[in-house]
């Protein structure tokens, strides 16, 4: 860099000294002046628009009324072959609700309690605990059914005798209904009726207004829910024994009728004949109704329309659906399933009680928009399982089918394991697919594989026996492609399902009679095949949208969808809400 004289860049400096002084003067002057101006005011900012604020909206409508229908051994494709006969209710269902033609249990012990908890709680047998309509107590070594409470008493209406304590205390979460009344803010009745304890008691859960079922040739409930005024007077003005007498009649003109006359393989009630029409007169045709003569009413058309007006006597004198909060109604329909079991999903009997059941719910329906308002009530409907037509019926189509005899199989498994030196008997009991070892047989076998292997091939050898499963492999709902396994595994619940499992091969029947010797009943079911798992489940009413469904749902759907409407939530679920068939 070239070097500069520093006399010439003092003189540079010198020279910039007056324009820096002349600057700094004006800047001052101009201060000075700003202060003596006054100030200009500044303008107001603009006033600030409101928001409109809409005041809270209140709860969204809920039904006055919730009715829960289960019709007990109804198939799915019962509504695909009989609607066009059907004028009614069940009609009525189809043409204004939403219809899921889709819909099975995805477990194996089909059921009639384990049926109606699934549709009451939301949940699977292995979630609410009710596997079966009874199972082995491992503790008492006998059999207890699944409403059997021993610290509950049951009473009679109308002086009927009453045996016994039953309640939902075995059941491990709430019901819809239960939850549906301690979350509700207004009042909340629940009632339930139908022949069948481990029905009406399923249905309504823990706590109830009014809990009743057939027993006894008269009505029963328990002390746990305790008894109404308006059953008593029901009970006592409309016996059961004033239907005898009376004959169930076909409904239908001829031809009219999809099958045999007499349906191949039926076991009617004692008293009864293979074709119609059936006399409501028991057994002897005496003049007094004896025990054969409630086994009939019970297996007729007249039970459901004594249920049915049991409801309409329950809406009037409770005055359910009109008051402040959402009130519960359920009913099962047993009659359904003692027909099948009597005379097979293939015979006129069935389709008969059908067209009767469509009558009645019409009048049940129209009762309802007259007392509660139409648009004003929810009603669902589905079934607890289905059935397999008769084995004998079944055998005309050269299927492999038969009757897989359980005491035989007993048996078998007995002698298998002779020389491995197990307390004798080896097995407790076999009580359908389930089989329980005696105390600590299975726990010795688990860590004797030689053992296990033994037992297992016999039972296998079994004719009709399709497959086994131990209680190991179906703990915690474990992944698998094994359909059947699933199936076996969302109904064990531990401690009170069996240690093995029989699976029997499609249509083959269980039968524990010793060989030579006639069953009790035609048709069955309980497999974990789609004839026992196919049910229909239909929506009507508040807050449904009409349409046929076709995407694949369970009866564990119902709770959720029903809580959905009604603003609650469930204590725990398999299931989930049916969105698509809701119009809010």
């Amino acid at each position: 860099m070239p070097h500069r004289d520093v006399n010439q860049i003092v003189r540079t400096y010198r020279a910039f000294i007056p324009l820096i002084t002349a600057i700094l003067a004006f800047a001052v002057t101009a201060r000075s002046l700003q202060a003596q101006t006054p100030a200009t005011p500044r303008a107001k900012p603009a006033p600030t628009k409101k928001l409109a604020i809409e005041p809270p909206k209140t709860a969204s409508a809920r039904p006055k009324l919730v009715v829960l229908l289960v019709v007990d051994q109804m198939r799915a494709d019962y509504v695909d072959k009989f609607l066009p006969q059907w004028t009614g209710g069940l009609r009525r269902l189809v043409d204004e609700g939403a219809w899921f033609r889709d819909a099975a249990y995805s477990y194996a012990a089909t059921e009639t309690c384990a049926g109606h908890a699934t549709i009451s709680t939301g949940a699977l047998p292995a979630s609410h605990a009710m596997v079966a309509n009874a199972w082995w107590d491992r503790e008492t070594q006998k059999m207890v059914t699944c409403t059997a409470d021993p610290n509950a008493k049951n009473s009679g209406y109308a002086g009927v005798s009453a045996k016994g304590g039953d309640s939902a205390w075995r059941m491990e979460i709430p019901s819809f209904a239960e939850e549906l009344k301690f979350q509700s803010n207004g009042p909340t009745r629940v009632v339930t009726f139908s022949l069948k304890a481990r029905a009406a008691i399923t249905m309504a859960g823990h706590k109830a207004d009014a809990v009743t079922w057939a027993d006894a040739g008269g009505w029963v409930t328990s002390s746990v829910y305790g008894a109404m005024p308006f059953v008593e007077q029901y009970a006592k003005a409309r016996p059961i024994k004033e239907d005898y007498g009376k004959t169930w009649t076909r409904s239908l003109p001829d031809g009219s009728y999809w099958y045999d006359e007499k349906a191949t393989g039926a076991v009617p009630p004692d008293g009864w004949n293979l074709t119609f029409p059936h006399p409501l007169r028991g057994k002897a045709a005496a003049n007094e109704p004896d025990a054969a003569f409630y086994e009939q009413w019970a297996s007729s058309p007249f039970a459901d329309t004594y249920l049915t007006r049991f409801a309409e006597t329950a809406v009037d004198s409770l005055g359910l659906g009109q008051g402040g909060g959402t009130d519960f109604l359920g009913v099962s329909y047993s009659s359904v399933d003692y027909v099948g079991h009597e005379f097979g999903p293939r015979s006129w009997e069935i389709q008969d009680v059908l067209v009767r059941l469509d009558k009645d719910l019409a009048d049940l329906f129209a009762h309802l928009g007259k007392k509660v308002g139409r648009g004003k009530y929810l009603v669902a409907l589905s079934a607890d399982h289905g059935v397999a037509p008769i084995v004998e019926d079944m055998q005309k189509t050269g299927a492999d089918v038969g009757i897989l005899r359980l005491a035989e199989l007993q048996d078998r498994i007995e002698k298998a394991l002779e020389p491995f030196n197990f307390p004798k008997p080896a097995i407790a009991r076999i009580n359908g697919s389930d089989l329980y070892f005696a105390p600590g047989v299975y726990d010795k076998l688990r860590h004797d594989d030689k053992a296990m292997r033994t037992a297992i091939d016999a039972a296998q050898a079994q004719p009709g026996v399709a497959e086994i499963f131990r209680a190991d492999q179906l703990q915690n709902r474990p992944a698998t492609q094994s359909p059947t396994r699933t199936a076996l595994a969302d109904s064990y619940f531990p401690g009170r399902s069996g240690d093995l499992f029989i699976v029997p091969k499609p249509y083959w029947l269980m039968d524990r009679n010793p060989p030579g010797t006639n069953r009790s009943y035609g048709a069955g079911h309980g497999m974990p095949y789609n004839y026992d798992q196919h049910v229909p489940i239909l929506f009507m009413g508040f807050g449904i949208r009409h349409g046929e469904y076709f995407d694949a749902v369970t009866p564990a759907d119902i709770a959720p969808t029903l809580a959905s409407l009604c603003g609650i939530t469930l204590a725990t679920r398999d299931g989930h809400i049916l969105s698509e068939s809701l119009s809010k």
